[in-house]
């Protein structure tokens, strides 16, 4: 559970300016924390317990935003094959109307922090589980490389590595005769995370998720400009796990702020129902301008999300890991909003457009191609449409989540 932290924020910050961080790049936002008890359980939705995957090392750091369901004592459920109630390809596909190829095959690319030594075998054992086609560096469909774009790989952390397996393994799921390229940064500093992304756009890359965030900074505006300004590239972000609240990339005015949602499946995997997740990030920024496509009025400046799509743990993804993550590996069920970026980002690229898009604004002139979230909250906001799902835009799940691909 990320705790709220009040006492000290100051002080830290502090610390770590003295320290020399070369890239402070967050602040220590009121919804940012460290480990804590597992969080959901009996009550919670369908009643899963699941905890954070990987969290802030220092307040200079951002966290990914993937979360693992465990038992009751916090340790996470792995299984010799994909969980019962976790979704697969066919469900995101059906429920969302998605076709499984894209018109022009372009290349997705994933940053995150840190080595996973097993990204690409774990590849293949999932597309061998769901008879996808084979994405390897031999066929010349997978790509690791580090932030610098050499083979010279980042030490590795497991937790870092669940959450490469869920993106890598989501994005290729959506959509399946994509290139992946897998770019890893030496550390999960602004400067390192950001890096990764100039050098994926120099790769080649059309499309960029990112499963990560922090709180915001009066750097931000600098970071926008250093990192996420790439015209006519789909840059994904996750909105957070930490309910009401922003963080940063997801803020950034370049990017697609990714909410999450709890996806209910009808007979044969149809759309069922969706609604706001309770734990998605939304609201508005303290730094970043409002890009001008955005017309909602309760904000001055950036509000986050854009769109949204499927995050709660209890409908979270198949995902397979064999690096060991609190001693265990093998197939895990997760969630976050670590899912919807990749799967936001997949969708991008089976839309075969993603190189003519300014930023994020494609989904804001083709709103009927989404699914309108009415209903949910992620938190406390007065009642408004920053933390309140509801007709038309909303902060927590944004204009909605994929029909098909006209929205993107």
């Amino acid at each position: 559970m990320r705790i709220k932290v009040a006492a000290g924020v100051a002080l830290c910050a502090a610390l770590v300016l003295v320290a020399g961080a070369a890239a402070h790049p967050f602040d220590a936002s009121p919804n940012r924390g460290f480990f804590g008890p597992p969080r959901g359980g009996p009550g919670h939705g369908r009643g899963a317990w699941f905890t954070d995957v990987c969290d802030q090392a220092t307040f200079a750091e951002a966290a990914c935003s993937a979360l693992v369901v465990t038992d009751a004592n916090g340790s996470p459920l792995a299984s010799s094959s994909p969980p019962a109630t976790a979704y697969g390809p066919a469900q995101f596909h059906t429920a969302y109307n998605l076709p499984t190829a894209s018109p022009t095959a372009p290349t997705i690319a994933i940053v995150d922090a840190y080595d996973d030594p097993n990204a690409e075998a774990d590849l293949g054992v999932f597309d061998a589980q769901y008879g996808l086609p084979a994405c390897t560096t031999a066929n010349g469909c997978f790509q690791k490389v580090s932030q610098t774009g050499t083979t010279r790989y980042p030490r590795s952390n497991s937790g870092w590595a669940l959450e490469i397996s869920l993106d890598v393994q989501t994005a290729h799921a959506i959509c399946q005769n994509c290139k992946i390229l897998l770019v890893e940064a030496s550390s999960a500093s602004m400067a390192s995370l950001g890096a990764s992304v100039n050098e994926a756009v120099k790769l080649g890359a059309t499309i960029v998720s990112n499963s990560y965030g922090g709180g915001e900074s009066s750097l931000d505006t600098s970071y926008d400009s250093a990192y996420f300004n790439h015209p006519g590239v789909a840059i994904t972000v996750s909105s957070g796990d930490s309910g009401y609240g922003v963080e940063y990339p997801a803020a950034s005015r370049y990017v697609t702020a990714v909410g999450g949602t709890t996806l209910n499946l009808g007979p044969g995997n149809a759309y069922g129902s969706e609604t706001a997740w309770s734990s998605g990030g939304s609201g508005c920024s303290r730094y970043d301008a409002k890009p001008s496509w955005q017309t909602d009025t309760g904000c001055s400046r950036r509000t986050v999300a854009d769109v949204s799509a499927d995050a709660d743990p209890n409908t979270g993804a198949a995902v397979y890991d064999s690096v060991p993550y609190s001693g265990q590996s093998g197939w895990f069920q997760v969630g976050g909003t670590s899912l919807s970026s990749p799967l936001i980002a997949g969708v991008y690229a089976l839309a075969g457009n993603a190189a003519s898009v300014t930023y994020g604004s494609y989904p804001y002139s083709h709103v009927s191609s989404l699914h309108d979230v009415l209903s949910g909250s992620n938190g406390s906001c007065g009642g408004s449409y920053l933390c309140t799902a509801g007709s038309g835009y909303d902060g927590p799940t944004g204009l909605g989540s994929p029909n098909g691909v006209g929205g993107f």
